[in-house]
């Protein structure tokens, strides 16, 4: 097997699992709190981490070195995953997992936007298009089609959801500066987000031990969505010839995840989300073609 077949393998994989996660999201979120899910999905995702990582005898070089690699893990770790996933799981508490999933889908227009402050760059006429098309059609999935902003069922999930977009875009940004070894700084991330979400859990809410069917969510959620999946993805980077040839993938995610929502969650899927969603790629697409950034999950 040559290796771009690996890339596309290996990519295709991830893709699947990560199309799975609106419709585990919104199931696991009605035996679990949006922030025990948190909790317990962090924790799994940081044994499964572990496991690799003494698989792999790797210990050596994951933990940081200097006071700098500390303080960014931990900076890091604020962000993802305790920042993005407790923002996220409130939003699909809130509102049904086709929106969440279409709003959350923005996070590479936002990437476009910080990309200005951040990375000093500048965009053309074309790309500015792009993202208003983007953002048409994310206005278009919470309005349901009605462009009034009273037509909104819930303003703060919405916001909740796209707000998601912006912490994840953030992240990517900080992430691709720290250049140490990936599955190393994956684990720092988990360890402090783990430790952010034990604190805010015990201080704020209280923990609670879901039954067999909240454990197996949180499992599959902790195993597929923020640990063995993200690896996957990375392995696919490294056998590809080049980034654009396994990132095209990620644009069958959302529509294969609103399939699945749709068969196992038993939400209708309405006509203004798939006209959205296919805004929100379409503006991606045509910015993607505009501007040199590339972008990845």
């Amino acid at each position: 097997m040559t290796n771009q077949r690996k890339a596309y393998l290996y990519g295709i994989t991830a893709i699947l699992f990560w199309s799975t996660m609106g419709s585990a999201f919104k199931l696991t979120l009605s035996y679990l709190s949006f922030v025990n899910l948190l909790l317990f999905t962090s924790l799994t995702s940081l044994l499964i981490l572990s496991l690799v990582i003494t698989f792999n005898k790797s210990w050596r070089k994951t933990l940081p070195s200097t006071r700098r690699e500390w303080t960014g893990s931990a900076l890091l770790g604020l962000l993802n995953p305790f920042g993005y996933y407790f923002i996220l799981f409130k939003a699909y508490e809130l509102i049904p997992a086709q929106e969440a999933v279409a709003l959350n889908y923005t996070w590479p227009v936002v990437l476009v936007l910080l990309s200005i402050p951040f990375l000093k760059q500048k965009i053309g006429i074309k790309s500015i298009l792009a993202i208003l098309v983007s953002f048409t059609g994310a206005f278009l999935v919470v309005t349901k089609g009605n462009f009034s902003l009273l037509s909104l069922e819930n303003p703060l999930g919405s916001m909740l959801a796209l707000g998601s977009s912006l912490i994840w875009a953030t992240f990517w940004l900080l992430n691709v500066r720290d250049k140490r070894e990936e599955t190393a700084k994956l684990f720092m991330n988990f360890l402090f987000g783990s430790l952010y979400s034990l604190v805010v859990v015990f201080l704020f809410y209280s923990p609670k031990i879901p039954n067999f069917k909240g454990v197996a969510g949180f499992l599959y959620i902790g195993i597929f969505e923020m640990g063995i999946t993200f690896l996957l993805w990375l392995k696919a980077l490294q056998y590809s010839l080049t980034t654009a040839k396994v990132t095209k993938l990620v644009y069958l995610s959302p529509f294969i995840s609103l399939l699945l929502i749709n068969r196992f969650v038993g939400e209708s899927i309405h006509p203004y989300t798939i006209a959205g969603l296919g805004l929100i790629i379409g503006g991606i697409i045509w910015e993607s073609l505009s501007n040199p950034l590339k972008t990845n999950q």
